[in-house]
């Protein structure tokens, strides 16, 4: 299958690359499947800067994990040091402490940096 690459500039250039892909990843062809994957990247790349990812804040990751994992705010209690503690960090008026980190570092398996505002890692 002949087929250029399109740059994606708009909504209707986002929606035929996503039809082009789609058309690319029935065909067998190797010069195709180079083609899909040079595609996909167009389009993530579109995707990347038009919905930019944004980090959960510190209340919304707890309150995910917490779920995740069937905790209530009191399981957090041994994590954060205290129940006003827990609901100063839940309510977004305090940040984490590097205790604190490392304690829900230890307990979700997560990455530190999850944990730590960027306003704290550019201080630092």
């Amino acid at each position: 299958m002949k087929a250029t690459l399109i740059v994606i500039q708009n909504e209707a250039d986002h929606a035929a690359a996503k039809a082009l892909v789609a058309k690319l990843m029935e065909s067998g062809s190797g010069a195709d499947h180079a083609r899909m994957t040079a595609q996909a990247r167009l389009i993530e790349a579109y995707e990347r800067s038009r919905w930019p990812r944004k980090a959960p804040s510190l209340p919304d990751l707890l309150a995910y994990l917490m779920d995740q994992h069937g905790m209530i705010r009191n399981d957090l209690i041994p994590l954060l040091g205290t129940a006003s503690r827990v609901s100063e960090v839940m309510s977004g008026k305090r940040e984490l402490s590097m205790t604190m980190v490392k304690r829900l570092r230890e307990r979700f398996d997560i990455s530190a940096d999850l944990l730590i505002s960027a306003d704290s890692r550019a201080a630092a």
